[in-house]
């Protein structure tokens, strides 16, 4: 497991990351935020010269409710929570930004950039996320990562060089090196990391700083390989979730409560996609297109549709779970139409049965969620 000293020294880095992020600002250096849902490249930011800062907080009912005024109630919890932090100026990481970029990936993420254009001062820049693989939409999505680098070369004031973009990317390749290397040690029998310590990396590494982040998870890495690790005695589990934000460890507290220990999971927001680098040969706007639209697995707004959930039932053979559980967000239509049918797909490909997990950071939402997983745990067990 991760030595306490190697978190507690990322905790207060992501503490005092508020502090750091005011005196670059003085210094004449740009913060610009982004909704994390995977489509925006750091790569961009860092090689303006900017800190790229993941909107990453949820679980929160208050900031949920806050958001009544500007936003109709059927848009799914953690985009109602953004609303609310970018509309009441409480949180000042939200507060402190130069600008906001929002892919808009469906309705419920273009609820945000609507709002903040209609109802806020803050500096917003939007581009289209197309909802198809395909050569167009690829192009589609090349000209918004174009037109994001002009306006970050206008908010900058600094040229975004070949030489520049190579430096930020061979940074955030390693950083994603690093994230699956620790998630293929997953595979072991024995577990060196818990699905907690290692969703809490990935929520830290879309606020710390990128060189400081790297540097902490090569240490991290070298450790694990070193250490003896324990065999958990529960159930195996894949977690696939439409949204893990920061402050929304409800299902994984109890999931580690009920006996099961998460060895993998597949999350369409939340954490970092790191299961394909950026290639530095050739054209690397056209290379960092290609991976963050192409080669990455979609979410369930995204098609091909069959791609995710063959992906999950690949992953469950490769890291030799017990069962499946299936977290989303209500009001996700996407993943809501797909849990339908995929129980279907699981069984006829792994012979696993699904747990199905619905929440909306409910306060009163906790009693059946463990029953459910309880239950479900149960089951595996006998």
């Amino acid at each position: 497991m991760i030595e306490p000293n190697e978190l507690n020294e990322i905790a207060a880095h992501v503490k005092s990351r508020l502090t750091d992020l005011k005196d670059a600002q003085k210094q004449g250096k740009k913060v610009v935020g982004y909704m994390p849902e995977g489509y925006l490249p750091e790569e961009l930011v860092l090689a303006s010269g900017a800190i790229p800062i993941g909107m990453i907080r949820g679980g929160d009912q208050a900031a949920v409710e806050s958001s009544g005024p500007y936003v109709s109630r059927w848009v799914d919890a953690f985009y109602r929570g953004q609303i609310g932090y970018l509309t009441d100026e409480n949180d000042p990481f939200y507060s402190i930004l130069d600008l906001l970029v929002v892919p808009i990936t469906d309705t419920h993420c273009r609820s945000i950039a609507d709002v903040v254009s209609v109802y806020t001062k803050i500096n917003l820049f939007q581009f289209g996320v197309p909802r198809k693989k395909s050569l167009n939409g690829l192009e589609h999505y090349k000209l918004g990562l174009n037109r994001l680098k002009d306006k970050l070369e206008e908010l900058t004031g600094n040229k975004i060089t070949d030489e520049k973009l190579k430096k930020a990317t061979d940074l955030c390749n390693r950083e994603r090196e690093l994230f699956k290397e620790i998630s293929l040690m997953r595979k072991a029998d024995e577990l060196p990391i818990s699905f907690k310590d290692y969703l809490s990396l990935h929520h830290s590494s879309m606020i710390a700083d990128k060189e400081f982040m790297v540097a902490k998870l090569e240490k991290i890495v070298s450790n694990l390989k070193k250490q003896p690790h324990e065999k958990p005695e529960g159930p195996r589990i894949l977690l696939t979730a439409s949204t893990l934000a920061y402050g929304d460890a409800k299902v994984a507290t109890l999931l580690e409560e009920s006996g099961a220990t998460v060895v993998i999971e597949e999350v369409g927001l939340g954490m970092r996609p790191y299961w394909n680098n950026v290639s530095t040969d050739g054209n690397l706007m056209d290379n960092i297109a290609d991976t963050y639209f192409m080669k990455r697995v979609f979410p369930a707004w995204g098609r091909p549709g069959r791609e995710r959930l063959d992906f999950i039932c690949r992953l469950a053979k490769d890291f030799r779970v017990d069962g499946v559980a299936w977290y989303h967000l209500l009001l996700q239509e996407g993943y809501k139409l797909e849990s339908f049918y995929f129980p279907k797909i699981l069984k006829e490909a792994t012979g696993l049965n699904m747990l199905l997990l619905e929440s909306d950071y409910g306060t009163f939402e906790t009693a059946p969620l463990r029953t459910r997983i309880e239950s479900y745990v149960h089951s595996i067990r006998r």
